[in-house]
């Protein structure tokens, strides 16, 4: 079984910072690609950012400048660095892999079970 276990949200004031964390679990795991979406209430999942492996990371504009994404392959878990947070971001954040190799055999695509952020003052 493949599962990615997401943490770090919360609740914030404007202007704050939140590090978000996903861990992918499973024996054997090789992952192309991890990312993260959210889904604001009312609104369609929309993908935020994502990382490919031995890629370049790729953003939403809304968020450029103020998220950073990274990976530790060795511990198969991405990171979200959110700062300068703004109401408009709140949502649930979801973790999302994809192409993920295991010793069970292939997924195209993983989603974890997401996380909360809220900002507001």
């Amino acid at each position: 079984q493949v599962q990615l276990v997401e943490s770090g949200g919360g609740l914030v004031q404007p202007g704050g910072s939140l590090r978000l964390s996903c861990v992918a679990s499973g024996s054997g795991l090789s992952i192309h690609s991890m990312g993260w979406y959210r889904q604001g209430p009312k609104e369609q999942r929309v993908l935020v950012a994502d990382l490919p492996r031995g890629g370049s990371a790729n953003y939403e504009d809304s968020v450029k400048g103020r998220f950073t994404i990274s990976r530790d392959n060795a511990k198969n878990t991405v990171y979200l660095q959110m700062n300068s947070l703004k109401p408009e971001d709140t949502a649930v954040y979801y973790c999302h892999a994809e192409g993920i190799s295991h010793t069970r055999g292939y997924l195209p695509f993983k989603w974890g079970q997401g996380t909360q952020v809220s900002v507001t003052s």
